[in-house]
């Protein structure tokens, strides 16, 4: 298949993941993830792993699927806010390290969130790491550097970790 193809299909499912997170179909959203799936945001854009540093999300699935229960519970305080996001998804490339059954993607976006009457700008890189499985991709991995990650730890402590990126 031509990296063309592959970046095409790549780009479809970072939209769809996109559009899952703005509409909060978070269980659609959990399920384009392998089993063995997670997502992280660093501290600091230089940081070379989750496992030795701290972050501010590294997320697996089943971390993923207690936030979701948490977010959708009856008596949830995110019940009270009404949280709306809109994410911008460009400059998408395929890594030429690619094959046809895992794929390196990296792209550029911006994430606006609005929530109690505040609306909060994130922008940054995500790199996704795409596996092939049963003629389907999944998000393997996916990694979140913000741009003013240094900033923005009390921006997430005010909406409470509620939005997912």
């Amino acid at each position: 298949m031509s990296l063309e193809k592959l970046k095409q299909q790549a780009t479809e499912l970072l939209y769809k993941e996109a559009d899952y997170l703005d509409q909060a179909k978070l269980d659609d959203w959990i399920d384009l993830y392998a089993d063995d799936g997670d997502y992280w945001m660093p501290v600091t854009p230089d940081q070379a792993d989750p496992i030795d540093h701290i972050s501010l999300f590294y997320d697996d699935r089943t971390i993923m699927e207690i936030r979701r229960r948490n977010l959708i519970h009856p008596r949830a305080a995110s019940k009270e806010l009404s949280i709306r996001s809109s994410h911008i998804i460009g400059n998408i490339r395929v890594d030429e390290a690619s094959t046809e059954s895992e794929l390196i993607v990296r792209s550029n976006f911006h994430c606006v969130v609005y929530s109690n009457n505040e609306q909060i700008l994130y922008a940054g890189k995500y790199l996704h790491n795409l596996v092939l499985i049963e003629g389907r991709w999944l998000i393997q991995h996916k990694r979140v550097d913000l741009i003013n990650c240094a900033k923005i730890c009390v921006a997430i402590y005010k909406i409470n970790t509620r939005v997912l990126y």
